[in-house]
């Protein structure tokens, strides 16, 4: 199907109400520096259960539970969690179901797996009363509104705050100050409307990457789970093959793919590590890819493009970068004439 870029699509509106989306849900669930979320406080493990952009956000998530509150965390597929034999069910351990519509098959199976075992469980979903909703134990709403374009954009970052919201209220339950995160979160609407203007520029980087066939897009740490969406983002909006690796792993033995005509996008929320410039400059002297750096890059690695927003928390950052990463894969998909909107052959649950 042709994209008529003459009216907005459903997908560009959506992405462009995340800063009003996000500002309402931290209105919504956080009240003079107490974050309103009726969590069981004897939790010392997490399994985070999602599908497609869900399970990014659960990446996100696990990341954020180790690095803040020191607890141990995993993100596990929902496909992937109804293939084992044997699931985490110790006492201590809360699962987290994250779905937008609440009615993913594969995670609402997975959630009567863990209650047979007798585990507690919470879910994050955009939609109260859904099944999930109500076979939950604990539940939190992402607040982010209806919609309707198939690529998930607002309902992932209003799910990506609500875990990071979860992690906050697990760190104060083990007595961990969090103020600064809390006042680093007011910063997030702002930062994200900020980011928006980059569209111009996000733009002209998007011609260029357009005319690849293959892309691949690395990261190290908590910037993977936005290389994963990255790739999802345009697969699923453009019909690209885009492959997704943890920078360091690449290395071994998959940078053989750019052997072929393939353009490398590096993101990263963090400032590049001496291993990530030394990867990123060897790629670049045996292949030569262009190369797209969303996020911090430095003067020692030699980039074709660069997009990036300035801020200190490495939490808003990851939003402002996912936001640069939804408006790329919009970009791409309009100069292909995609139906960014209903993607040939994908269908979303709304109900």
């Amino acid at each position: 199907m042709i994209f008529n870029e003459e009216k907005k699509s459903s997908m560009e509106e959506e992405i462009f109400e995340q800063a009003q989306v996000l500002e309402n849900l931290l209105s919504m669930h956080i009240q003079g520096g107490e974050i309103l979320f009726e969590v069981p406080s004897d939790i010392k493990k997490i399994v985070l259960v999602a599908s497609g952009s869900s399970y990014h956000c659960a990446r996100f998530a696990a990341d954020l539970f180790g690095n803040i509150a020191n607890i141990e965390a995993r993100a596990i597929y929902s496909s992937e969690f109804l293939l084992k034999s044997v699931v985490p069910h110790e006492d201590d351990i809360l699962y987290v179901f994250i779905t937008q519509s609440g009615e993913t098959s594969d995670t609402n199976k997975a959630l009567n797996i863990a209650k047979e075992y007798g585990m507690r469980s919470l879910c994050i979903t955009n939609k109260k009363d859904s099944t999930i909703w109500q076979a939950s134990d604990y539940k939190i709403d992402c607040c982010a509104g209806e919609e309707k374009s198939i690529a998930a954009t607002k309902s992932l970052t209003t799910q990506m705050l609500c875990c990071a919201l979860l992690v906050l209220k697990y760190a104060q339950i083990r007595g961990i100050d969090v103020a600064h995160y809390l006042e680093e979160l007011k910063t997030l609407p702002g930062l994200v409307s900020e980011t928006f203007k980059l569209q111009n520029e996000i733009k002209e980087i998007a011609k260029p990457l357009s005319e690849f066939k293959n892309l691949v897009v690395t990261a190290d740490g908590i910037s993977y789970a936005i290389a994963k969406e990255a790739s999802l983002k345009i697969k699923e909006t453009s019909y690209i093959n885009v492959y997704s690796s943890i920078l360091g792993e690449f290395m071994h033995g998959h940078v053989a793919v750019l052997n072929n005509k393939i353009a490398q996008i590096h993101i990263s929320v963090d400032d590049l590590s001496y291993t990530a410039i030394k990867n990123l400059n060897k790629i670049q002297e045996d292949y030569n890819p262009q190369l797209c750096i969303i996020g911090n890059s430095n003067s020692q690695v030699k980039a074709d493009y660069n997009l990036n927003i300035n801020c200190e928390s490495d939490i808003v950052k990851s939003f402002c970068l996912i936001v640069i990463v939804q408006i790329l894969a919009l970009e791409i998909a309009k100069r292909l004439k995609r139906n960014v909107d209903k993607p040939h052959g994908l269908n979303k649950v709304v109900k």
